[in-house]
């Protein structure tokens, strides 16, 4: 234990180990005598609910100009969603019943327990499962849906079940019992998300006052768990939750007419941007996906700045964020798999796959610069959302080798592919073993990919955190790092030695149990040369190399596949294996890809390795 609390306090810092054990103490006082609650709270009165207002003609003729069988899909998932059966995490669909179980874990088929206050529901609960399974049909992401197939076919069916769900899940929710008061963020989304969806409603002229006091009321619950609980979104977990909680200030100060907090909140956000995001726009939290996460709140503040006439001023390094992404973005919009992911895509106001990135991006860069970065497409609707329906012009981007040294990520391109690497000077806590994982992509292909997540409560979770599900060495029986739970990771390895150029990276990641690796990239004709070498005292390390495609290992390495089609070879030496393992491109949803291990003895305390990845242009 005092090894834990040392490592806490060099790595984490003193400040955050005192308010991680001040909140502690918090919930323990709270669970012990209830009576103290109201120390925490604060009193909420909403006085208007129009914060938000959109071109719905425009918004309703993109949606009819869209090709049929996006407009099927969108009419689909919301008819579905009538019936209790929620799209969940972009990916799933998870039935919780008609009327919807807001408690419910259709996965488990558990209950959470409704009848006990928030502060005593756990976290992980095995025989319930994964608490973000019940949060997902409470985040009401699919009244989006509901809209949207509204505008297409003018069916009243679809407010019907907007008003009926709104005010059943505030009858089965009181304030502050049960899990889906839980999370301060989770609160957040459901306000805006709910809010949202009235608006479209209401200026479509078809809302009554009742409809309206029911967003009235759960604002005031919402709002009051955000701001009763806020202190641990900013000082304990200091990531996403924070800029989606500080969004929930904004729009419930608003709400109840609190200039100040709305100034506020803005100075706070701004500070925040300043903090999570660094000067090459790297967000510190390490996972695309929740640096996507955040964009999209950042959007729906500049919505909301239309009304409170207030604006961002941190704008620089969101736009050095955009182009962090753009720069490792495929021609699809896709990006490589890097950090944690749990499926969120908060604003599903596009026809694009949840791993087309260009939606978000498009739509800050916009918001931002007064540009697009892609010529029309799909992905518009969400600006014609967030945006003002303004036409205008396209930046002109090239993608092309780039580094964040800031932000340790490193992209080399070469003619029809592009590669990254990683290696992280850690700001805050890290959440994969990733350092020095290659993502390789090749004519659209993530021939050499990562992982995944899966879930943040499963065993699977654990394994795709950890050095070996990642394209990187592991020596005999290490971690790059130590985890201890979920999400508290320890003994943060360094870096050190980076050299760059046009055509190749080189980078050295230390780690505190006891072995460094240097990888060095270069850029070949042919595609990338890879050059590794580890020091440690074990006996062995072994190199991964994760991918879809079908493999075959052949007298001078191994080729990859697709379908009957060679994409690759790789020339190499050292023992190989061939093994299937388990990639979760979408949370809780998990396919079986092939993965090429490569095993090399250490020598007098070192071990060399060379791949030269060959591709098929």
């Amino acid at each position: 234990m005092k090894e834990i609390i040392k490592s806490l306090i060099s790595e984490y810092g003193l400040p955050w180990t005192i308010n991680r054990a001040l909140y502690s103490g918090k919930l323990k006082m709270m669970s012990t005598i209830q009576s103290t609650e109201s120390l925490f709270e604060k009193d909420v009165k909403v006085k208007r609910i129009d914060i938000f207002d959109f071109n719905i003609d425009a918004i309703k003729a993109f949606l009819n100009a869209l090709p049929a069988d996006k407009r099927e899909e969108i009419i689909s998932v919301a008819d579905e969603a009538i019936n209790g059966v929620i799209t969940g995490f972009s990916s799933i669909k998870l039935d919780y019943g008609k009327p919807i179980n807001w408690h419910y874990n259709p996965l488990t088929e558990k209950e959470s327990n409704k009848e006990i206050k928030w502060y005593k529901v756990p976290d992980f609960d095995k025989e319930v499962g994964d608490i973000k399974v019940i949060w997902e049909a409470s985040r009401l992401t699919h009244f989006f849906y509901f809209v949207r197939a509204y505008l297409l076919t003018n069916n009243k069916k679809y407010y019907d079940a907007f008003s009926s769900q709104l005010e059943d899940w505030l009858e089965n929710n009181p304030y502050p019992y049960g899990a889906n008061f839980k999370c301060g963020q989770e609160c957040t989304l459901r306000m805006i998300n709910a809010l949202m969806s009235y608006t479209f409603f209401s200026k479509c002229g078809i809302t009554t006052p009742r409809d309206a006091k029911n967003i009235t009321r759960l604002i005031e619950v919402c709002y009051k768990k955000v701001l009763s609980n806020f202190f641990y979104a900013h000082k304990c977990i200091k990531n996403n939750h924070t800029f989606s909680e500080i969004c929930g200030l904004i729009l419930g100060a608003w709400c109840c007419d609190n200039e100040s907090g709305v100034r506020k909140a803005y100075k706070l956000l701004d500070r925040e941007i300043a903090n999570q995001f660094l000067p090459d726009g790297g967000f510190t939290q390490y996972s695309f996906n929740y640096h996507r996460f955040t964009l999209q709140i950042i959007e729906c503040v500049y919505k909301m700045s239309e009304k409170t006439d207030i604006y961002i001023k941190e704008t620089e390094r969101l736009k050095n964020s955009i182009n962090l992404l753009y720069q490792l973005q495929n021609e699809d919009g896709d990006v490589p798999n890097y950090g944690s992911n749990d499926g969120a895509l908060i604003f599903p106001v596009t026809s694009c796959g949840y791993r087309d990135f260009r939606p978000a991006l498009n739509t800050l860069y916009a918001l931002i610069e007064g540009k697009r970065l892609y010529v029309s497409g799909i992905y518009d609707e969400e600006l014609l959302w967030f945006g003002n329906g303004k036409e205008l012009p396209v930046e002109s981007k090239e993608r092309k080798t780039t580094f964040f040294s800031d932000s340790g990520f490193y992209s080399l391109r070469n003619k029809n592919s592009f590669l990254m690497t990683c290696l992280q000077d850690y700001k805050s806590r890290p959440a994969h073993m990733d350092q020095l994982h290659i993502d390789l992509w090749h004519k659209g292909v993530n021939i050499f990919c990562d992982g995944g997540t899966f879930s943040y409560a499963s065993e699977l979770g654990r394994e795709l955190s950890s050095t070996s599900a990642h394209n990187t060495v592991k020596v005999y029986n290490t971690e790059q790092m130590n985890k201890r739970g979920a999400f508290l990771v320890t003994d943060w390895t360094s870096r050190k030695d980076i050299v760059v150029n046009d055509s190749s990276f080189k980078g050295t990641m230390v780690s505190k149990n006891k072995y460094q690796h240097t990888r060095e990239i270069t850029i070949s004709e042919e595609g990338y040369l890879i050059t590794d070498n580890v020091k440690s005292d074990k006996d062995y390390c072994e190199f991964y190399f994760h991918t879809p495609c079908s493999v075959k290992e052949n007298q001078r390495g191994f080729d990859l596949y697709i379908g009957n089609k060679q994409i690759c070879s790789v020339v190499t030496n050292g023992y190989i294996e061939l093994k299937k393992v388990s990639r979760s491109l979408f949370y809780l949803k998990e396919e079986k890809i092939n993965c090429v291990v490569v095993k090399h003895n250490i020598v007098n305390k070192s071990c060399n390795a060379e791949f030269h990845i060959l591709l098929n242009n």
